[in-house]
């Protein structure tokens, strides 16, 4: 019985961080769709990453991950 259900909280921590991990994924590429959608409709120039990671920096600073150079990877992933 302990196999089992050590099997089954294993298999469900798995599924977990799988859905997890998918779910950052498809926020990753929102987050390129959307600084090229507005990039492209209002002409922002390179500076604008720049601005967009001190503002998530300011607003959000307990949130990791979206500094300049991920912002634009982000922005390029969603191209890919």
């Amino acid at each position: 019985m302990l196999k089992e259900i050590k099997d089954r909280i294993r298999r469900a921590e798995v599924r977990a961080t799988m859905s997890a991990n998918a779910e950052m994924l498809l926020m990753y590429w929102d987050v390129g769709r959307i600084i090229a959608e507005r990039r492209s409709a209002e002409g922002w120039g390179a500076k604008i990453i720049q601005r967009l990671a001190q503002d998530i920096r300011n607003d959000l600073p307990e949130i990791k991950g979206f500094s300049e150079r991920n912002l634009k990877r982000m922005f390029a992933f969603c191209y890919s």
